[in-house]
C-alpha cells in the first residue's frame, strides 16, 4: 500500500488514466470490429479513415504499440480492398 502523499496521488492518477485508456481502446476495438463486419464496400471505404485515425491516435498516446497500429491498419486496408 502507498505510504506517502505522492505515491497515494500516483495510485489515484494511474487508476483514472487506466479507465480513460480502456475507454478509448475499447471504442477503437469496437470500430475495428464494425469495419471488419461491414459487407458494403462504400460504407467500409467511408469508415476506414476514421478507424485509421483512431488507431494512429492510440499509438501516438502510447495506449497501443505503434507496430500493432500499423499491422491493424494494413490488415484493414487489405480487407477493404478485397470486399466484393
Amino acid at each position: 500500500m502507498a505510504n506517502n502523499r505522492s505515491s497515494k496521488k500516483r495510485v489515484r492518477k494511474t487508476q483514472s488514466q487506466r479507465l480513460h485508456n480502456r475507454y478509448f481502446y475499447r471504442t477503437t476495438r469496437n470500430a475495428v470490429k464494425a469495419l471488419r463486419e461491414t459487407e458494403d464496400k462504400a460504407a467500409a471505404i467511408a469508415m476506414l479513415p476514421k478507424v485509421v485515425a483512431m488507431l494512429d491516435k492510440l499509438a501516438h498516446k502510447g495506449i497501443i504499440h505503434a507496430n500493432k497500429a500499423a499491422n491493424l491498419k494494413s490488415s484493414l486496408q487489405i480487407l477493404v480492398n478485397n470486399i466484393a
